[in-house]
């Protein structure tokens, strides 16, 4: 098994693709080992000292290192951790992973399902491939609110990817969107 790695926006991400189906669908975020019991392979990963985050995306694991790490003594580690996942058969999740935006009903459901459509066709494969992911958590009086994840928690161009980025795209579709704002 060969497992190639790539660089993120966020420093204190690394985006692994070990060439196999992760998630098939959906994705799972884990900010930290107490977090990842749903999954055989965040477990694994975790168990590396100064892991602090594994996001696990269709075809690629993003994971976030701690203040103190080095990539240069974590990176053989983690890149052991899941070459023993995958020769252990274990599944990545046990359960269904999420499809990651937050249901909204009511009198903007309609403006939802917009904001929802545009994420999943423009915003979100383009993340994916920094090793993240941006879910619709709600919108409320023209402000919508989106949850960074993976790659994207935490990454200093992340400001600038929601207000540039995001922001216009969905202003420029939906007029009833007139600002974008990080959730934690």
């Amino acid at each position: 098994m060969f497992i190639q790695t790539e660089t993120t926006p966020n420093p204190a991400t690394l985006k692994f693709l070990p060439g196999e189906v992760v998630l098939g669908q959906g994705t799972a975020d884990f900010t930290d080992a107490d977090a990842a019991g749903a999954s055989p392979l965040a477990r694994r990963i975790f168990a590396v000292p100064g892991v602090t985050g594994v996001f696990l995306g269709s075809d690629f694991v993003t994971v976030t290192k701690g203040d103190g790490a080095v990539w240069d003594h974590l990176k053989p580690s983690v890149l052991g951790a899941i070459m023993e996942h995958y020769q252990s058969g274990a599944p990545a999740m046990e359960g269904a992973a999420t499809s990651g935006h937050n249901e909204q009903t009511g009198e903007d459901a309609e403006i939802v399902t917009q904001i929802k459509e545009l994420l999943d066709t423009r915003v979100r494969p383009a993340v994916a491939q920094d090793g993240g992911d941006i879910t619709f958590h709600g919108f409320d009086r023209g402000v919508v609110y989106l949850h960074m994840q993976g790659a994207c928690a935490g990454c200093p161009s992340s400001t600038l990817t929601l207000k540039m980025g995001i922001e216009n795209l969905l202003r420029h579709y939906i007029p009833e969107v007139t600002e974008v704002r990080p959730v934690a």
